[in-house]
């Protein structure tokens, strides 16, 4: 086959560096856009913070609790020259201002909660013991994990003191003793036998049930989690009123004890947008403390401009991409929050259980945007309304239909589904067959299946673990 020349006429989509830029920046969380605009105002010498960024900084730290005027839903550009120099947001005062009305932010004057480590350190100061022996202490404690659980063995951390000599595990195993004597009881235990034993020893009632429930928790523990009673009646050979005393007793211990105490590494979500009710109005408004206050110097840009500097004419370009790319973030941000609050009118007012269904492809088509843009929004960005933090996805929930052929969001099933089960009697709990049919009396209809994996998902036991600890409950308030 001879070779020619063909002329072929396509079109195909390309992604310019602009574009690229802002799809990336509408993904980021809160934080990590922070954390960009920061890395690009030390990387790039045309960006500076505004006068109002520098003296917030220096003011006291913001709150939510306070009310505030509704924010400007789009950016004001300074009056100058090339009309794009400068991008800054009016937002509204967080501080802790003059007004006598307002009430102080509790954080202020609120003592962080201790940790676990120096709650027990705290123990161990009132404790008569040598320097050496609390040093071992100390070591024991700080490798104590968040649940309160000691995962390393004494002859890794004996290892770790080979240079000091003469520390040995049968040495460490003596001040883990008396750090397991400490409060909470069932700290330093090595696993989950151990830390229940430990709290069960420190219970000064002693009966029956308290030894059915050591010889539980030492032999048969993974019968009991498997919920064969009848199996462990006849392991413990005891009759069925000591056998659950004893259940409600271990049911009553903490298996992670170092879940009461703070943490250090905690992490906050930190809202993108406000809502709130003004004048019987939902409104909502961009939360200041994630909106970026950047511009351009204006001295930098003056002297660059017209004078043949590639780099620097490169820099500057990338400084008003970037304040563009952040401009239409904060805007698109805006425009997606507001739709979803339009549609979920009634979940603000009554709760989950007014939940309507939505899906991507409404909120894109009444904004005119992509699909994949609104996805790129609802990522990682939360609300902050009068019912709590959300994070947008959980505005959008898929559809079930009705007897009366409407339709119901799949949030709000779960909602009844919950409120069903709170309000049931322990003693005769519903099965899922019973909730489709108390469903179908509500005109929902839902499959037996379909009300399993919702009660899978809002960690709720099955009829028999629930009906279980009914009776455990029952013997225990008999007792």
């Amino acid at each position: 086959m001879a070779p020619a020349l063909d002329l072929r006429l396509r079109q195909h989509l390309a992604l310019t560096p602009q574009l690229q830029q802002a799809l990336r920046l509408l993904q980021l969380s809160a934080l990590e856009f922070a954390q960009e605009m920061g890395e690009a105002l030390v990387n790039n010498p045309f960006l500076e913070e505004s006068a109002e960024a520098k003296s917030q900084h220096s003011s006291s730290s913001s709150t939510l609790n306070e009310p505030a005027a509704p924010a400007t839903t789009a950016p004001e550009a300074a009056p100058d020259v090339e009309g794009e120099e400068r991008y800054s947001y009016e937002s509204p005062s967080f501080g802790s201002g003059g007004s006598g009305d307002i009430e102080n932010d509790r954080t202020d004057w609120s003592e962080p909660e201790p940790s676990l480590q120096a709650h027990l350190r705290n123990q161990l100061m009132l404790s008569p013991m040598g320097e050496r022996d609390r040093a071992l202490t100390h070591l024991i404690v700080d490798a104590l994990d968040d649940d309160g659980y000691l995962k390393v063995s004494l002859e890794e951390l004996a290892a770790l003191l080979t240079s000091d000599g003469g520390v040995d595990a049968d040495e460490l195993r003596g001040s883990l003793k008396l750090v397991q004597n400490l409060e909470p009881a069932g700290v330093a235990a090595r696993d989950l036998q151990e830390c229940l034993m430990l709290q069960l020893n420190a219970r000064d009632e002693r009966g029956a049930a308290w030894d059915c429930a050591c010889k539980i928790v030492k032999q048969h523990l993974p019968v009991l989690a498997a919920h064969e009673l009848g199996k462990l009646q006849q392991q413990l050979s005891c009759d069925e009123k000591t056998m659950h005393q004893a259940i409600a007793l271990i049911r009553s211990l903490d298996p992670k004890p170092g879940h009461r105490f703070g943490r250090g590494d905690a992490r906050f979500v930190i809202p993108d947008v406000i809502v709130a009710k003004v004048r019987g109005k939902w409104t909502v408004n961009l939360n200041p403390a994630v909106v970026p206050r950047l511009r351009i110097n204006r001295s930098y840009a003056d002297a660059v401009s017209g004078a043949g500097h590639s780099f620097l004419s490169k820099q500057l370009q990338e400084a008003r991409w970037l304040l563009r790319s952040m401009e239409q973030r904060l805007v698109t941000i805006q425009r997606v929050a507001e739709a979803i609050v339009q549609k979920q009118r009634a979940f603000l007012e009554y709760g989950e259980v007014a939940m309507k269904p939505l899906a991507l492809k409404h909120i894109a088509a009444q904004l005119s945007l992509h699909e994949s843009t609104v996805c790129r929004v609802t990522n990682n960005k939360y609300m902050a309304t009068p019912r709590g933090v959300y994070e947008f996805k959980h505005f959008f929930s898929r559809q079930l239909a009705t007897e009366a052929g409407g339709a119901c969001s799949a949030t709000a099933v779960r909602a009844l589904l919950k409120e069903l089960i709170t309000t049931e009697d322990p003693a005769r709990p519903l099965s899922d067959a019973k909730l489709a049919t108390l469903l179908s009396e509500q005109g929902l209809r839902v499959a037996r299946r379909t009300i399993t994996k919702y009660r899978t998902l809002m960690r709720v036991p099955s009829v028999e673990v629930r009906r279980t600890l009914g009776r455990s409950q029952s013997l225990r308030a008999q007792a």
